[in-house]
Order: C-alpha cells, then sequence, then structure tokens
C-alpha cells in the first residue's frame, strides 16, 4: 500500500473513530489472493468492547462505501483492536500496559522483562522480577532507552487488586 493511499485512508477515517471515542491505532490494505483487506485496529484508554468495534465498523463502512478511497475493486473491511502481545509504540500504549508485565528491547543492546509501574513524559517505572527467590527490583527507563517493547501475555496473572496488596504489604 502507498503512504499516500495511507495517509489518505488515515484522515479519511481517523475523525470517525474518535468520534466514537476510539483511537485509530493502525490501517493496513493486504492482498489475499484477488481480494484485499483493509484492517484498522482501534483502542481507548479503557479498551474497546463488541459494541463499539460493530458501531464504529458501521460507520468506516459507510464513509469507506460514499468514497473512492479504497478505488473500484471489492475488498473486505476488519476492525478489531491490538492484540494481546501489543507493541508498545506511543505514550498512551505504555500508559494503558501499566500493571502489565512486557519485554524490552534496550538500545544499548540486550533484554529485559518487568512489569511497568508507572509513565511519565520522559519514561516508564518498572519492577523487574527477582530470580531465584530474590526480591522484585525497581528500575527506570528512558525512552530513549528503549528500542522496542511488547506487552507479554501471562497466563497465572495477578489481578491488580491482589498486586496492589502485595506492594502495600
Amino acid at each position: 500500500m502507498s503512504t499516500t493511499q495511507s495517509e489518505r485512508l488515515r484522515e479519511l477515517l481517523e475523525p470517525l473513530v474518535s468520534s466514537q471515542g476510539l483511537d485509530l491505532e493502525e490501517i493496513a490494505v493486504d492482498s489475499v489472493g484477488r481480494k484485499r483487506v483493509l484492517r484498522v485496529v482501534v483502542d481507548s484508554d479503557t479498551g474497546a468492547d463488541l459494541d463499539q468495534i460493530a458501531d464504529v465498523s458501521r460507520a468506516l463502512s459507510a464513509k469507506l462505501d460514499e468514497t473512492d478511497a479504497m478505488g473500484e475493486g471489492e475488498y473486505t473491511l476488519e476492525v478489531g483492536t491490538p492484540g494481546a502481545e501489543r507493541l508498545l509504540t506511543e505514550h498512551r500504549h505504555y500508559v494503558r500496559a501499566t500493571g502489565r508485565l512486557a519485554r524490552f528491547q534496550l538500545t544499548e543492546g540486550g533484554e529485559l522483562v518487568a512489569r511497568i509501574l508507572g509513565v511519565d513524559d520522559e519514561g516508564v517505572e518498572l519492577e523487574v522480577p527477582g530470580v531465584k527467590g530474590r526480591k522484585a527490583t525497581a528500575r527506570r527507563l528512558a525512552f530513549p532507552e528503549i528500542a522496542r517493547a511488547r506487552v507479554q501475555v501471562e497466563f497465572n496473572r495477578k489481578d491488580e487488586k491482589s498486586y496492589k496488596k502485595e506492594e502495600e504489604a
């Protein structure tokens, strides 16, 4: 997809997504055989439920039908939310991931897995889990120190309430 088409689609669709109380996170057009698929990823600070996704999908579909932004050929519109292991690329992504475990690729090399405890304009406050029975340690990373960060799926994740109780103890 050309940058021009991507920019045109973003300019066209972002106001509609915003009017639904959501952020437009990503737009991608992929070819699947002879068909094209327009994937739109939306999110918000509180997440997006199925009703919100259905509403924004209808609004986007109507807007795309009245314009030639996708051209004449057939396409399928897919609207969804970021996956469980979302990539953290914007400040708001880090804020939304507070309390979650993330894997950080550091600009100086190396990797760190830690829980995001807080976020400000300069970086993130982390809790690095202890190894072999050791206590967890606090660490701060400035955004320039982070080459890449991705939320990790936790199958045995503590809920926030029990996590905060442990912190206070």
